[in-house]
């Protein structure tokens, strides 16, 4: 049984706990030791448990999460809420229960809340924030040797949006995991982003039936146990081409993001601020706007380089970047490792199809650098081992180069061009 101490030493024990967060982070800044998005969460939340519940002090709350897109959305939906009200946000990624702390301590005093959450932390985040809406993006398999299987992670989804019935769902009807997670949500806002990866749209969730698809359309063979068909929703937002159909007219999506997935985060930011009353309009303007995501999609210029930052952590997330790839570059280095927040298990490369680089001169890197050789020999992709990503960098001719990066790999790269463009 839990005591519940007085109010009184509550209050102190919360102002304790922002205090050792603030001289925690300050400590971090100033050794380098990192940018301080975590240890002072960390560090809070061990002076004061119930430190997020105290920091949310009712304010007006979205969550996003989802396999890929979470840190983009997040960044779009912060700044279309931010175009009318202040809005405490984690645009670093941060997003796990530390780093969560961590962004409402940043800004105790926003009036709105805007937070990307892993998917293994949405019950917490749902049961300590109490949000007015959840974005729910995509599922598919990630990091098995962290995350588990996905259709585990679905049926937690489903019970967490199933405990709080008046929280609004911003949900995906075309991923049919997300579908299964919202079906039975009294207020849902389905949006269709178009398909890309359908690698876990071939089953039921709840039925294990197999997945029929028709067209735009999809429905399971069999029927729930309820007898309700499972089948896709009608949307009331839609991307089609460069434009959100919506239901306050048609909007064009003049994104300074690339690829048809960030159209489809671009929409359910849109249709998500909608529920905080933010107009369509409005919000389009700040989505149209947002050009950087903690550095994905950046170009930064070393020497005779121009190196285009991308950033996957899964199969379906590569296979998107992969599209984004600029095929008339002079050089693409793809770099890869295996630490634990990338997941140590690289079994996913085999799922992503690297087949379609033949004119680009390929370097393979990272330290797990050997593993995707491999992968790529089987692809029948020349290519070189070069295992720096720096150096890989600068084995390519002059001018433009593609760089795809899963999560460390892309962080340390990031650091090192960044320090040498200073140079």
């Amino acid at each position: 049984m839990k005591l519940s101490l007085p109010a009184p030493l509550r209050r102190l024990r919360s102002a304790a706990a922002i205090v050792s967060a603030k001289v925690a982070t300050s400590a971090s800044k100033a050794t380098g030791r990192g940018s301080g998005g975590m240890i002072g969460g960390l560090v809070a939340s061990r002076v004061d448990p119930d430190i997020m519940s105290n920091l949310i002090n009712n304010r007006p709350t979205v969550l996003v999460t989802g396999t890929n897109g979470k840190s983009t959305t997040t960044r779009m939906l912060a700044a279309a809420i931010r175009s009318s009200h202040t809005v405490a946000t984690n645009e670093g990624g941060d997003n796990m229960d530390a780093g969560i702390i961590s962004a409402l301590l940043a800004t105790r005093d926003a009036s709105h809340v805007v937070l990307e959450v892993d998917e293994l932390h949405v019950p917490s985040a749902i049961e300590r924030l109490k949000p007015q809406a959840l974005v729910l993006l995509n599922l598919s398999r990630d990091q098995l040797d962290r995350v588990g299987e996905i259709n585990k992670i679905e049926r937690v989804l489903r019970e967490s949006v199933k405990s709080r019935p008046e929280m609004t769902v911003i949900a995906n009807c075309d991923d049919v995991l997300v579908t299964s997670v919202a079906y039975d949500a009294k207020n849902v806002i389905w949006v269709s982003v178009g398909t890309g990866w359908q690698g876990e749209s071939v089953t039921c969730p709840r039925t294990e039936s197999r997945i029929i698809h028709e067209g735009e359309h999809w429905r399971a063979a069999k029927p729930l146990i309820d007898g309700r068909t499972f089948e896709r929703p009608t949307p009331t937002w839609q991307v089609e081409g460069d434009q959100l159909h919506s239901p306050f007219g048609d909007l064009t999506l003049d994104l300074n993001l690339p690829g048809q997935a960030n159209r489809g985060n671009a929409a359910q930011a849109i249709a998500a601020a909608t529920v905080f009353d933010i107009p369509a309009a409005q919000s389009l303007a700040a989505v149209n706007a947002v050009d950087n995501v903690a550095g994905r999609y950046s170009t930064i210029t070393v020497g005779e380089h121009q190196v285009h930052l991308l950033l996957a952590k899964n199969p379906a997330g590569w296979q998107e970047a992969l599209s984004m790839v600029d095929r008339s570059a002079e050089g693409l280095v793809i770099a890869v490792n295996g630490q634990v927040a990338d997941g140590e298990d690289l079994s996913w490369l085999w799922d992503v199809r690297f087949e379609d680089f033949e004119n680009l001169e390929v370097k393979a890197s990272g330290e797990r650098g050997t593993d995707l050789a491999v992968r790529l020999t089987y692809a029948e992709i020349t290519h070189e081992l070069i295992s720096d990503p720096v150096d890989a960098i600068r084995a390519c001719p002059p001018g433009r180069v593609e760089v795809l990066a899963n999560y460390t790999a892309f962080r340390d790269l990031k650091k090192a061009l960044e320090k040498g463009s200073e140079n």
